[in-house]
């Protein structure tokens, strides 16, 4: 569809005559500049190779228009995925009445679109590199991982199950309806492993269905060849690739929905279920250091009772061990409490204590001020992991006596990843976390006295890089190892050992906070975001040439039909097996469809629907399951076909 030469040429000379022109000046520019200053003429000439490069960059543009464009995009891939991202997101979040696609499944589909449109019309076939993919997905389940570890093996002992019966449920029916299908409509050799993989999304059952053919395993039917059954793989793959990408996308996101379930409330629920009997947010995750309402407030009073003055700091915290000083002015100065120091008439003394307590005694000591030093005391939260043998076994009433609890509250004690109930009779032990609340100076304190260091907020603007490279590194290379069981190579998979990489390192974390962390739930869910997004934009570059190569026939219109109903009437059932029979909440059994179906794009619309991480922990569960069963189904669909 190239443009006639006339007026190919035509467009041609406005861009030649501004070139010329630009370059015109240029040249005289660096005449003018060399006859001033020979360094002058130096950086003309310098200049005047950068804008040549310019020129040579954008010229195909200028000289081909539409298809030049496209053309751009196929030799700056990165240009490409920014756009299909760009488009992507707003066109996720046009809704018609209640139903909107998603930032996923909208950057998927401009990506695909591009493609298309590329290969179809101007001969363009895209194809982004793996290796973006892969980081990319990588990142995703790395950071997946670290949303879900805390709740992670608590889940797995309750609805763990019940994620391999769902995700059975999704195999076996995907396995019947593809080979069915294939038989029922007499289509060729091929197609029937091929609309698995592609229904799955595992690109691994192609390689699987063709070692079958390769090995002998699977005969030749007359009148075909090896090639053309490969061809027919690619075909089957193809068309129900991109039609199951969408679709379950989709449906995960409305399908706690439709059977009448509030995503955001049942997600809710399963927090609660898999946090324990404790209310506060576990070690190492970035809610851990929200203070929220608290019954103590700062208070600053003008000394004027004769009673106190004199007496030192300690002296009034061993008298009054709930209205602590945390701080004195005096002449308009602050003196440090730590020193012990004795307090003086007329001294500014700002104390923490119990609300009721200073509106009904506060004026013992004296008329309150509102004076901005003396008031301005930062209070923090903090996670101390115990590692002192000299703190262990002691009560919270003894700790909370001596100087460690001194200007401190204690929120929480949490002892194996679970928190306990709080009480003066509490003891606390060897590998416990506490999170205090109080001002830096005194969490520091009260840290070293612990054996162990204060993880406070302010450490959540530096994210572990260190810990991520390793755990991702030592993930990947899990999920890389692989073992050949009679032909049928088996492997973990690399984005699921990034997940367990995340959840381990976070499971870790919430029983000892210095454990590589914290990271800031901000730069998390970036990740998460970012990391998704980007794989799906690549994977619509490259799956688009596959699908114009596909399109033509009645052939078509049978692996579309085939392809999406094994994509997604099998979850369909799966969901309502595990909703009705097994009594599971929607959202863990929204999870766990994912993981059975293969689908992380379609378990992140979970997650954004629910707005929770929860769903995350079965999908390891039935992932793993159907991961194996779906490689050995191809194998078996190829040599049966």
């Amino acid at each position: 569809m190239s443009l006639p030469e006339s007026r190919h040429a035509g467009k041609k000379r406005p861009f030649i005559a501004a070139a010329a022109l630009v370059l015109t000046i240029a040249a005289g520019s660096a005449a003018l500049a060399a006859a001033v200053s020979p360094d002058a003429g130096q950086l003309v000439r310098e200049a005047e190779h950068v804008v040549g490069n310019v020129f040579q960059f954008f010229a195909p543009i200028a000289e081909t228009g539409v298809k030049g464009v496209f053309a751009f995009l196929g030799q700056q891939q990165w240009v490409l995925i920014l756009i299909a991202m760009a488009l992507g997101y707003p066109l996720g979040r046009v809704a018609i009445g209640p139903i909107s696609l998603g930032s996923t499944a909208g950057t998927l589909l401009v990506a695909v679109i591009i493609s298309l449109v590329a290969q179809s019309y101007f001969g363009l076939t895209y194809s982004v590199p793996g290796i973006v993919a892969t980081i990319f997905l990588s990142l995703f389940m790395y950071a997946l991982g670290l949303g879900t570890g805390p709740k992670f093996f608590t889940g797995l002992r309750s609805a763990g199950l019940a994620a391999i019966v769902v995700g059975l449920v999704i195999w076996s029916l995907n396995w019947v309806i593809c080979v069915g299908g294939a038989k029922l409509f007499g289509l060729p050799s091929g197609f029937a492993a091929g609309l698995i993989s592609g229904s799955y999304t595992i690109t691994a059952v192609l390689g699987v269905a063709q070692s079958a053919v390769q090995s002998g395993a699977a005969h030749v039917p007359p009148g075909m060849t090896a090639d053309q059954i490969g061809a027919n793989m690619a075909a089957g793959y193809a068309i129900s690739y991109i039609l199951s990408s969408v679709g379950i996308i989709l449906l995960m996101r409305y399908l706690p929905a439709i059977f009448g379930h509030d995503a955001m409330a049942d997600a809710k629920k399963a927090e609660d279920a898999f946090s324990g009997s404790g209310s506060d947010p576990l070690p190492g995750t970035p809610q851990a250091f929200l203070l929220g309402y608290s019954p103590v407030d700062i208070r600053a009073y003008r000394l004027q009772n004769k009673a106190l003055i004199g007496k030192t700091v300690e002296e009034l915290f061993e008298a009054h061990p709930d209205a602590p000083v945390l701080r004195i002015v005096r002449g308009g100065k602050v003196v440090d409490v730590l020193t012990n120091p004795a307090l003086q008439e007329d001294d500014l003394v700002t104390i923490r204590a119990d609300l009721k307590l200073e509106i009904l005694r506060g004026s013992e000591i004296g008329p309150e001020v509102d004076d901005k030093l003396a008031r301005d005391v930062e209070i923090s939260a903090a996670d101390i992991h115990v590692g002192s043998a000299a703190a262990s076994g002691k009560t919270v009433e003894e700790l909370a006596t001596n100087e460690l609890g001194f200007g401190l509250r204690l929120k929480a004690i949490f002892r194996a990843g679970q928190e306990i109930p709080l009480g003066p009779k509490t003891d606390v032990r060897l590998g416990d976390v506490l999170r205090l609340t109080g001002p830096q100076t005194c969490i520091e304190r009260a840290a070293k006295g612990l054996g162990g260091k204060a993880i406070t907020a302010g450490m959540l603007a530096t994210t572990e890089t260190m810990y991520l490279a390793m755990a991702m590194a030592a993930g990947y290379v899990v999920g890389a190892l692989s073992i050949t069981i009679g032909g049928i190579p088996f492997a973990l998979g690399t984005s699921a050992g990034c997940l367990l990489a995340g959840i381990f390192v976070a499971y870790f974390r919430s029983r000892n906070p210095e454990f590589g962390g914290p990271v800031s739930e901000g730069a998390r869910s970036f990740l998460q975001d970012i990391g998704l997004n980007i794989f799906v934009a690549a994977l619509g570059a490259n799956v688009g040439p596959m699908i114009a190569s596909a399109l033509g026939g009645d052939t078509v219109l049978v692996l579309a039909l085939i392809g999406t109903t094994a994509a997604l009437l099998p979850v369909v059932v799966a969901f309502f097996v595990g909703d009705k029979m097994l009594k599971m909440n929607s959202i863990i059994c929204a999870g766990a469809c994912a993981g059975g179906r293969n689908s992380t794009p379609s378990l992140n619309a979970v997650l954004d629907q629910s707005k929770s991480q929860v769903a995350a922990v079965p999908y390891p569960v039935s992932y793993a399951v159907t991961t194996v069963l779906a490689l050995i189904g191809g194998y078996i669909a190829q040599i049966i076909s």
